[in-house]
């Protein structure tokens, strides 16, 4: 059984000396929120994901508020990630049309006068799952093809997730960065358009308005956070892959608040902590971690970091963690089996590390040290983001059902 510590952390001394980050200026412009929400809300089936309360677990916890941004049924997709590779495509298309300075109708995209001028395209894109996905469902939306590499280690039910809504599967053997760099080579030869979520020299366009897109998540949060009399959550945990999601979450606040934006955590797999050994590393550069990266958390199983997301997290996030798998499983068993008067709520391995690492950081007296720096308190209002639903299902029976990956008898809580 693991015994490595629940949370391991570093401090970014770096964000509380920056109060507008050039970054942040730079790559989320006035009116970019506004840009990606009117975009998503013509999508089919398209409905503000909820923001749920869990006010029992929070007085439990010490804590004012815990708020979770609920992605588990997004487009009936099951995840957030449909947000950003429907926005990349969008603008993607815009581009090709020349009408980029304009606010352009879905019903504009799939008309037939206009199909002559775009060609036939083939979307392609390498992912852990929920990314390939949301890549899949958008294209086939705009009557487009698309091919979705995977790596190895992918779940038969990820696959089939993919396949359902249009696209081919390829399967690398390799790692989730094997895939990126398998589909990028392949997408040259074949003259395919990549829809990547993270960037590399040369190629940064895309990622950008990926991360653009997650936006909307965050914009109809702070409406819903607005209908509750609150300004603004006071911190933010949220989980990282290559650090898009988390510089999407972070940056939006930085843009809206400046320095008054909320305290944040980035969370990543112990196995696959490419922005720790970034951050760790602390020369402003991002740095990739090797190895099999082998977690049950598949949607952050990344090597490689973004490296357009790294340059808002070097500005902005004020820790970096890592935490042991064990983190996440304790994290879905508590959404699955909240006090009574909280909701239910179905997370992925992905999707639930942030609560399992906020309750041993509040927990553990070894943590204290972070409690402090990140000012957690009665007065605390937390945001967490449940990025997944249950896109597993035999994962998902193991951790919940089953039990799998306990946390060691050393750190279980004796409330």
């Amino acid at each position: 059984m693991s015994e490595e510590k629940p949370v391991d952390w570093l401090l970014n001394k770096r964000a509380r000396s920056i109060g507008h980050s050039a970054a942040v200026a730079e790559l989320f412009p006035p009116g970019t929120f506004r840009l990606a929400r009117a975009f998503h809300c013509q999508l089919p089936g398209y409905r503000t994901s909820p923001l749920k309360n869990l006010p029992r677990l929070a007085a439990m916890a010490g804590l004012g508020g815990i708020w979770v941004k609920d992605e588990s049924a997004r487009l009936s997709l099951g995840s957030f990630k449909v947000l950003g590779g429907s926005f990349a495509i969008y603008r993607h298309l815009a581009s090709r049309l020349g009408v980029e300075g304009r606010q352009l109708a879905l019903a504009e995209l799939t008309a037939e006068a206009v199909r002559p001028r775009l060609g036939e395209i083939t979307f392609a894109a390498a992912t852990d799952g929920n990314h390939g996905r949301g890549v899949a469902w958008s294209a086939t939306q705009l009557g487009f093809r698309s091919v979705i590499y995977v790596h190895k280690l992918t779940s038969q039910a990820r696959i089939e997730a993919i396949t359902k809504n249009g696209a081919r599967v390829v399967v690398v053997d390799g790692t989730y960065d094997d895939a990126v760099r398998q589909v990028n080579e392949d997408a040259k030869q074949h003259g395919w358009q990549v829809i990547s979520d993270t960037s590399w020299e040369g190629y940064t366009d895309i990622p950008l308005w990926v991360m653009q897109g997650y936006t909307t998540m965050l914009s109809e949060a702070q409406e819903q956070f607005a209908a509750q009399g609150i300004i603004r959550p006071t911190h933010i945990l949220v989980q990282a892959g290559v650090g898009s999601l988390a510089a999407a979450t972070i940056g939006f606040y930085a843009a809206v608040f400046g320095p008054d934006r909320p305290r944040t955590m980035v969370v990543e797999p112990t196995k696959a902590a490419c922005l720790f050994a970034s951050a760790e590393a602390g020369d402003g550069q991002p740095h990739a971690v090797t190895g099999a990266l082998d977690t049950i958390m598949a949607g952050l199983a990344c090597g490689e970091p973004n490296p357009i997301a790294w340059r808002i997290l070097w500005d902005c996030a004020d820790v970096f963690a890592r935490c042991p798998d064990y983190v996440a499983a304790k994290g879905m068993r508590v959404y699955g089996v909240p006090l009574a008067g909280d909701p239910f709520i179905v997370s992925g391995e992905s999707g639930a590390v942030t609560l399992g690492a906020l309750l041993f950081t509040l927990q553990r007296p070894e943590c204290a040290p972070l409690r402090e720096a990140l000012g957690l308190g009665p007065d605390s209002q937390v945001l967490l983001i449940n990025s997944e639903g249950n896109t597993d299902p035999d994962e998902f029976r193991r951790v919940v059902w089953e039990g799998g990956d306990p946390v060691p008898d050393r750190y279980k809580f004796h409330g």
